[in-house]
């Protein structure tokens, strides 16, 4: 059987009282914490930035740190996340110059990297550079907020890379972002994604006589994740 992880984004989360939210989710069953970088010129949003990373890191989070980000240019980006403690580092194809050499350029800093690809956005620009790649990640929304629905071609476009993924034999995880919930997180499953960013689904949707209780909802997830029929 795939192993899935359940990765939350702290976009979603209460950043009032972030490093308990982050415990609390990594408590429930959550497997990492995916961070949203926006830079308000790539996509038209401003989130968070690696000292935020670096808080919670010195806050005592030890799980993965999946850094996606949504910058143009990226590469003057990268050093300071992976100081500030990121495992691995995700960039959209258009917003390097060099694609080839973004990814180089996040290995050199010790963490493992990733290519992003939004809704419109051809897998074939993946290629190339495989062998470099530890992550891809298919958008199922378009970048820049939280709480939208689900684009239902990104399931066909999410068999399409399993399918590269398989053919390839490299290493390399499938994660799917955006629109993700209890509702369509089996199918989803099904089509190849192996780590499922959920924002608002988790930190949204938790008990409304318990607002941290994300212990149900990541049972929830799991549940169906036990049904997909891979």
């Amino acid at each position: 059987m795939a192993e899935f992880k359940i990765a939350p984004s702290i976009l979603s989360a209460d950043f009032a009282r972030l490093g308990e939210e982050v415990d609390n989710v990594l408590a429930s069953g959550a497997d990492i914490v995916h961070f949203d970088v926006m830079d308000n010129h790539y996509v038209p949003n401003l989130t968070i930035g690696p000292l935020v990373c670096d808080a919670l890191v010195k806050h005592g989070v030890t799980h993965e740190i999946d850094v996606h980000l949504m910058v143009k240019p990226v590469d003057r980006i990268i050093p300071d996340f992976a100081k500030a403690g990121a495992t691995f580092i995700t960039f959209h194809p258009e917003a390097s110059e060099h694609i080839d050499r973004t990814l180089q350029l996040i290995k050199a800093e010790g963490c493992k990297a990733g290519l992003v690809f939004n809704p419109a956005t051809p897998l074939s620009l993946a290629e190339h550079v495989l062998d470099k790649v530890d992550r891809i990640l298919l958008m199922s929304v378009n970048p820049g907020f939280g709480g939208q629905s689900f684009i239902p071609h990104t399931l066909e476009k999410l068999r399409e890379a399993r399918k590269m993924i398989d053919e390839s034999g490299y290493d390399i995880d499938l994660e799917v972002d955006g629109g993700v919930n209890v509702k369509n997180i089996r199918e989803i499953a099904e089509a190849g994604a192996r780590t499922f960013v959920a924002g608002s689904a988790v930190f949204g949707a938790a008990n409304a006589n318990d607002p941290h209780d994300y212990e149900t909802v990541i049972a929830a997830l799991r549940a169906e994740l036990a049904q997909a029929k891979t």
